[in-house]
């Protein structure tokens, strides 16, 4: 009997990741993995786009963790510049077009890794398929921006949406001398905050030059004689734009799955079980930005794209492919970013996730100093908090501040996967010294509040 052929569709994150654990586990006798990717590159990390392009990461390479000459080295056999159009469960194979070429190829499988990831989220408007509109979520996206703004005269960037991709895109921006607009059609910036937190982000953007406009719904791009990019126009106003960069967000990139018929969530992911293989469906697993995963505080399936999980996803489905076993038992909804010197981070739910769930709960929120207020350099931080009425159970963290306080966010991530309430959070045995945080951490004292609030 020859060796089982594994087919990975994404040359990314997940797919790649699960293609190396497998390989771990099972030689090229027992395993053949073959994989496709459609773009020019393999294992990159696309959360560090915006700082490639801004100028904080000199080089592209600097971004890839392993190019597909080292896959290949592992005897992984991975087909860059390679689509996949198709999925046939019914025969176990995927259809697969050379985009240099144009070939097209009919390639077996006995079991199947999808991982194809997110794609930029384009309203379908007049005008958004314009040169000089541009979104970001792959390296060759980063490529085509950066090139388009070394043929660009103009200094004027307009950057639609205001969420992770919308911020750090509007900094990467500011640095690179842009006059910088940011069009968000929400009640605030970072609509993952409440607003009473994405409030404190509008305010810093403003001190920084960032014009932020909410409450802006685009309409269209508008276009120059030549075609390219002129303005941005919204119900109320138009906004010159030289470069526009579309930070509205992602969606998964599961037109093939459905297309094959598979199970999609709400949100339009792949639905797995706990071992990320798609249900009803033996020899398929998914993983990273195209699946959904269950929120472990609100009891939801949730569509949370991020490279932390998707590495962990395909670690997870390589290890059950290679006779191994795992599993990914789900998120908290931890994220963290920042706007030049601005942290912001997130974890558990907001208020309106809250309500929607069903939760009755009670809300904190404090101002502290990330070190000892005497420290030299000491800076505000705004930490708010969300417990479940009566239980005190705690249910989400956000934290707005200078540096040292996003990360304090994990405090916050490892409580709510352990189901603790703010009051035991109270005793939680911190580090300190004066230059890391006050003899009383933000996050607890925060919990303290919160604490206080229940009992109330």
């Amino acid at each position: 009997m020859g060796a089982e052929r594994l087919v990975v569709i994404g040359g990314d994150a997940a797919g790649m990741s699960a293609a190396s654990q497998a390989r771990r586990l099972k030689g090229p006798d027992e395993l053949e993995i073959v994989a496709f990717e459609r773009s020019h590159f393999s294992s990159y990390s696309a959360c560090g786009i915006p700082y490639w392009v801004g100028g904080d990461v000199p080089e592209r390479d600097d971004l890839i963790a392993r190019t597909p000459a080292e896959h290949r080295e592992r005897v992984i056999d991975l087909r860059m510049r390679t689509e996949v159009t198709e999925i046939d469960t019914a025969r176990g194979r995927v259809r697969s077009r050379d985009l240099e070429s144009g070939d097209e190829t009919w390639t077996g499988y006995d079991k199947l890794v999808i991982a194809t990831g997110a794609r930029p989220v384009r309203p379908p408007l007049p005008g958004m398929d314009a040169p000089g509109v541009h979104g970001v979520q792959t390296l060759d996206d980063g490529q085509a921006l950066l090139d388009s703004l070394a043929r660009t005269q103009g200094r004027r960037a307009v950057v639609v949406g205001a969420g992770y991709i919308g911020v750090e895109m509007a900094e990467a921006m500011l640095k690179r001398g842009y006059e910088v607009t940011v069009l968000n059609r929400g009640e605030q910036p970072m609509a993952t905050l409440d607003p009473d937190m994405g409030r404190l982000v509008h305010e810093a953007m403003d001190g920084l030059g960032i014009t932020t406009v909410t409450g802006a719904e685009v309409t269209k791009i508008l276009t120059a004689e030549d075609g390219r990019v002129r303005a941005v126009a919204t119900e109320d106003a138009e906004y010159p734009a030289d470069v526009v960069v579309l930070g509205i967000g992602v969606e998964p990139e599961t037109t093939l799955a459905d297309a094959a018929g598979l199970p999609l969530g709400v949100y339009g992911g792949l639905l797995t079980d706990l071992a990320m293989r798609v249900r009803g469906h033996e020899n398929i697993w998914a993983g990273g930005d195209c699946v959904e995963v269950l929120d472990l505080v609100s009891g939801r399936e949730r569509h949370v794209p991020l490279g932390t999980h998707a590495n962990k996803h395909g670690q997870v489905i390589g290890a059950n492919v290679g006779g191994g076993y795992g599993t990914f038992p789900g998120v908290v909804g931890t994220a963290v970013s920042k706007v030049c010197e601005l942290e912001i981070a997130r974890t558990g739910l907001r208020e309106k996730d809250a309500r929607e769930v069903g939760l009755q709960y009670v809300t904190a929120t404090i101002e502290s100093t990330n070190s000892a207020g005497y420290y030299p350099g000491a800076a505000l931080m705004t930490v708010k908090m969300l417990a479940e009425r009566r239980t005190g159970r705690l249910l989400g963290v956000q934290i707005v501040g200078r540096e040292g306080s996003a990360k304090r966010v994990d405090i916050a991530a490892v409580a709510l996967t352990a189901g603790m309430t703010v009051e035991q959070m109270t005793a939680l045995d911190l580090g300190y010294a004066p230059p890391f945080s006050p003899v009383w951490d933000p996050v607890l004292v925060a919990a303290r509040r919160a604490t206080r609030a229940v009992h109330g």
